[in-house]
């Protein structure tokens, strides 16, 4: 069965905006494009994936994508995710699709191996129905879904997406698939998330060095203000 990978991803302009307490406006849009490229590039190592789409409205997005050689599938204009993916993965059934990986760009940790690790958990001789879920790691949300054929599940994408998304697994009578994996379970939307994230002793890439040097300066930014007082 072969799997084609999918990633949405919103412009970077807005981005992360709950993590407004810890970073600007500019810095979250470095972040955001930071971690989206470190996915990316994971994503386009791990073996075994038929294809990789990037979903997305946004000029810049889809130039970042396709520098990096991953296909776009263009919005007419930019939506919610849930919305994003329903569009990306009738457009992928249309054109033969069998299976799709969905996973978000703004999981700083994930590696080539974790998504080959996902893979294989298809059985070779698999054929759909078939749905795999990872939640986060409050289990509150989903942060991959591989489904075959692309729209086996109806989708929701937000808060407790996860218990939605084992209800539909349910509705359609397919066996409950789901694994935990630490580094796709960390996606950054809040303030703790970032913590958590620079907490870890076992993270590299761009974004890790990015987040650091963002937080540094604040720290210092505020260690003058308040040596000053």
């Amino acid at each position: 069965m072969n799997v084609t990978g999918l990633i949405p991803v919103k412009g970077f302009r807005n981005a992360k905006q709950r993590l407004s307490p810890l970073l600007g406006a500019a810095e979250r849009e470095v972040l955001a494009e930071t971690m989206f490229r470190d996915v990316l590039r994971e994503v386009l190592l791990a073996r075994g994936l038929a294809g990789t789409f990037v979903v997305t409205g946004d000029d810049k997005v889809a130039e970042i994508a396709a520098s990096f050689g991953a296909a776009v599938i263009r919005e007419r204009a930019e939506s919610g995710e849930t919305d994003a993916v329903n569009y990306a993965r009738a457009e992928l059934k249309h054109a033969g699709c069998e299976a799709v990986l969905i996973l978000p760009g703004d999981m700083p940790l994930v590696r080539s191996a974790d998504i080959e690790e996902l893979l294989a958990q298809v059985p070779a001789k698999a054929s759909p129905p078939f749905a795999l879920l990872v939640p986060s790691h409050d289990r509150m949300g989903t942060n991959a879904l591989l489904l075959a054929p692309p729209d086996i599940l109806q989708l929701r994408f937000g808060y407790d997406s996860f218990s939605f998304h084992l209800s539909q697994v349910s509705a359609q009578g397919l066996p409950l698939r789901f694994i935990e994996n630490e580094h796709i379970a960390l996606d950054i939307d809040e303030p703790k998330d970032l913590q958590r994230f620079l907490s870890l002793r076992a993270v590299a890439g761009e974004s890790t060095r990015v987040a650091r040097a963002m937080l540094a300066q604040r720290e210092a930014e505020h260690g003058r203000r308040t040596g000053g007082l």
